[in-house]
């Protein structure tokens, strides 16, 4: 028996193309020519294109199925491969699905992590804060990450916090001392309440210096000029703070 090049693809359920392919790989062995030159395959080709077919479906490319060869009818060791391949691939969506799901019941946003996202879930944000979050995540280690939460999940709410956030960039400078004299006393609570803000940095993976440096310039971008010299003014009052504390 033998059948064109289109008939085997039909019967394989595969197309022309990728026959064609098969053989420029060297997956499929050329067939015989008839005297008027058409291709003649037999069916020893039709198995193989079938096998190859079968793999291509199970998940295997095109190089792992060259590497099996001709005569491995039950690579076992490839196969246990890919069945571990796929278990891991099927986690992963699983984990998707679920943060997928997540994400649409309580219209979180997308650019947090799953663990800032849950717990900003319920915990309005303005868009500085959030780009500020989104900023930590890529930078903190563990534990910094789950101090982090922890403040989220249980935020102190003060009027100077909220003061800071409508602070617009040309407030003058009795104001911004203003702000940053009140701001001080918001921090130290929220210190004692969350300890581990104090060491934030302290297990990031790339280093805390590199963390330190990546968060202060996060902040010159996310905040205007009078939000960021707020900021300024109240690291300096905080760190005199601590001074006066320990004499």
């Amino acid at each position: 028996m033998a059948w064109s090049t289109r008939e085997i693809a039909e019967l394989a359920g595969t197309s022309l193309r990728a026959v064609r392919h098969y053989h420029e790989v060297g997956l499929l062995d050329e067939p015989e020519r008839r005297v008027n030159g058409y291709k003649q395959y037999t069916v020893a080709h039709l198995v193989r294109l079938l096998r190859i077919k079968r793999l291509v479906d199970l998940g295997f490319s095109l190089s792992q199925i060259a590497e099996m060869g001709d005569g491995d009818d039950h690579p076992e060791q490839a196969l246990r491969a890919l069945d571990a391949e796929l278990a891991a691939t099927i986690e992963r969506l699983q984990r998707a699905r679920m943060e997928l799901g997540f994400i649409l019941h309580k219209s979180a946003p997308t650019d947090l992590p799953p663990q800032f996202a849950t717990a900003a879930a319920d915990t309005p944000m303005s868009e500085a804060d959030r780009s500020f979050v989104t900023v930590l995540s890529t930078v903190l280690g563990p534990k910094g990450m789950a101090s982090w939460v922890g403040l989220m999940k249980n935020p102190l709410v003060d009027p100077a916090g909220a003061a800071f956030d409508q602070l617009p960039a040309d407030a003058d400078e009795r104001t911004r001392t203003d702000l940053a004299e009140r701001l001080v006393a918001f921090l130290q609570a929220l210190f004692r309440q969350h300890p581990g803000l104090s060491t934030l940095p302290a297990d990031a993976p790339r280093g805390e210096e590199f963390a330190t440096k990546t968060v202060g310039s996060a902040l010159q971008d996310i905040y205007n000029g009078a939000q960021v010299d707020v900021l300024r003014r109240l690291g300096i009052l905080l760190a005199a703070a601590r001074e006066t504390a320990s004499e």
